[in-house]
C-alpha cells in the first residue's frame, strides 16, 4: 500500500503531493462530495488535465505555484477548495502538490485518500 502525507501548515492549509493522475482523481472525488463545483476546483482540474502546458508556463515565468481564480461568491459561501497548486516533474513523472483551503477538512481528505488505496499520515506543523 502506497503512503501519502497530509501536511497541515501553521495557517491550517492542507498540502498533499500525488502523481498527476491520482491528484486529478482526488479532486474529482472531492467534487462528488460537494453540492456544487467551485470555479477554483474546475480550474485546478483543468491545470492537471493539461499538465504539460501549465508546467511549461510555470517554468517560463519562474513560478513555484499557480493560484486558481477564486469566485467571490464561492468565497462568501465558504466553498473554496484549492488555494494553490504546484506542478513538478520528478524522474519523468508528473507530480502535483495541491494546497487545499483551510476550510477543507483533514478527515474528508484522509477518507478519500484511503478510498483511493493510500495509507495516510497526517502531520501538523506548529505555527511559529
Amino acid at each position: 500500500m502506497a503512503k501519502v502525507k497530509i501536511l497541515v501548515d501553521g495557517g491550517k492549509y492542507k498540502w498533499v503531493t500525488l502523481p498527476r493522475e491520482e491528484a486529478l482523481k482526488l479532486l474529482e472525488m472531492i467534487e462528488g462530495e460537494l453540492s456544487s463545483s467551485p470555479r477554483d476546483l474546475q480550474e485546478t482540474m483543468r491545470y492537471l488535465r493539461h499538465f504539460e502546458e501549465f508546467y511549461r508556463e510555470m517554468q517560463k515565468k519562474f513560478k513555484d505555484f499557480i493560484a486558481p481564480p477564486h469566485s467571490l461568491d464561492d468565497m462568501i459561501r465558504g466553498i473554496v477548495v484549492v488555494d494553490k497548486i504546484s506542478l513538478k516533474k520528478e524522474n519523468n513523472k508528473n507530480i502535483a502538490t495541491i494546497v487545499f483551503d483551510r476550510r477543507i477538512s483533514v478527515d474528508m481528505l484522509k477518507s478519500l485518500l484511503e478510498k483511493m488505496g493510500y495509507e495516510v499520515e497526517v502531520e501538523v506543523e506548529k505555527p511559529w
